[in-house]
């Protein structure tokens, strides 16, 4: 965890409490939710590969494998090619030695991409996701004071974007609104490190909702009791944090109806 990539300084990650901390989301996700999870095999020699998002993006039958914009993270890949192409999905590889893209700065919100330009994504990296997913509409969005898009905004419903309240936070979502043809409701959250969470819609359980922990953002936790349709499980996401980690950065959803 001293290896893993940041963007600031700061304390030093408890590995053991990440550890266990990454066990209970994993746990909620296979346990509470019963969703069927594959994990891939830890790789020492990759710091920054629990963040399986950054590698790929998934929408229904097809994943892009993306070009991580830190050259110590393309290794990545590799392990994430395997796993999708055993869940026989249309797999599409990122070869433009020109482009970079982190799924980190990919938001679908069911409707269409927003995808962050950023320090690790760039235009031709956008223009290689529009390509890969035609039937959706992708639109582009300045990333300032943040690694990623979704380091400030992520889907908290089938139409609500939670969004933090920083100016940069509020600049983006400004882009985002002017760019859609869609209205879209929103969840100001104090914290932009809250307002990454997960959004699935469970057949058998209905709107869920995985959300930061009221230990780690107080304020930011109250905002979303107030979505009384949802199952609210926070989540805590301490030691990950440290290392520019979010809660949507350690799995990549697939919504794949056969047996993994």
């Amino acid at each position: 965890c001293r290896q893993a990539l940041r963007s600031a300084a700061g304390p030093e990650v408890d590995f053991a409490r990440a550890e266990r901390e990454h066990q209970l989301y994993v746990g909620v996700l296979r346990g509470k939710l019963g969703l069927q999870v594959l994990e891939l095999p830890a790789d020492e020699s990759l710091p920054d590969c629990v963040f399986v998002e950054d590698v790929a993006v998934v929408c229904e039958e097809t994943a892009l494998l993306t070009r991580p914009g830190a050259p110590s993270r393309r290794k990545e890949v590799e392990a994430m090619k395997r796993v999708l192409e055993s869940l026989n999905l249309n797999i599409v590889e990122m070869v433009d030695e020109n482009a970079t893209l982190d799924g980190g700065d990919v938001l679908f919100t069911g409707r269409e991409f927003f995808v962050g330009l950023s320090r690790r994504t760039n235009q031709r990296g956008a223009e290689i996701l529009a390509d890969t997913f035609k039937d959706y509409a992708v639109s582009t969005v300045p990333v300032h004071d943040s690694l990623h898009l979704k380091g400030f905004c992520s889907m908290a419903g089938p139409n609500l974007i939670a969004i933090g309240s920083s100016e940069a936070a509020q600049k983006a979502l400004k882009t985002m609104q002017q760019m859609s043809d869609h209205r879209y409701d929103k969840l100001t959250v104090p914290d932009d490190a809250a307002a990454n969470c997960i959004y699935l819609n469970i057949p058998s359980k209905g709107h869920v909702l995985l959300h930061r922990a009221p230990e780690e953002y107080p304020e930011s936790a109250k905002v979303f009791e107030k979505l009384k349709d949802h199952m609210l499980i926070p989540i805590a996401n301490t030691e990950l944090e440290k290392v520019d980690g979010s809660l949507t950065c350690c799995s990549v959803l697939i919504n794949k109806a056969s047996e993994l």
